[in-house]
């Protein structure tokens, strides 16, 4: 048994590298800037869950009246799943609990709320011609950071199981 989390331990330590940590920093801080200029207000970076540390949430923003969740995945350009499909529904499953919890916090609760996904390729020096299109097409969702990176605002991600209760009037 102890054999058997020495190896999950060293697993999880191999994940959480300080180079990995650097990327998602910068990518976290690329999906900030990119944020902020499509006109949403950053309110809390890297909330945790208070009932489980383990739960957090990227960025929290406002967006005129609504709250806005938002998961930021940094990949490699080159890498095989997008981080918008790294958001896979177990992943989903733990970012409801987290919205849910940061929801019963507020006083006075959201009006309206949703879930973004912001997904930054880090290592875009060859960038696609299709990657640089999208940009030009659709701006605010989809701009170049200072260092290169290129971001990608996927908005109103399903998350939330009834569509219709993400909107309280």
């Amino acid at each position: 048994m102890r054999a058997i989390w020495a190896s999950i331990s060293q697993l999880w330590t191999a994940r959480r590298t300080p180079e990995r940590a650097r990327i998602g920093s910068a990518g976290e801080r690329a999906a900030e800037a990119h944020l902020h200029a499509a006109g949403l207000r950053v309110l809390a970076r890297n909330w945790r869950n208070p009932a489980d540390t383990r739960e957090e949430l990227d960025l929290v923003c406002q967006d005129g009246e609504v709250l806005v969740f938002v998961e930021v995945k940094t990949r490699a350009a080159s890498a095989r799943v997008s981080g918008y499909h790294a958001v896979n529904a177990r992943k989903k499953k733990v970012l409801l609990r987290v919205c849910r919890a940061y929801l019963a916090r507020l006083r006075p609760p959201a009006k309206a709320y949703r879930f973004d996904i912001v997904e930054v390729a880090h290592d875009a020096g060859r960038e696609s011609a299709a990657a640089l299109e999208s940009m030009a097409l659709e701006p605010h969702l989809a701009s170049k950071a200072k260092d290169g990176s290129l971001v990608w605002h996927y908005r109103d991600v399903p998350l939330f199981p009834n569509r219709a209760n993400h909107r309280h009037e």
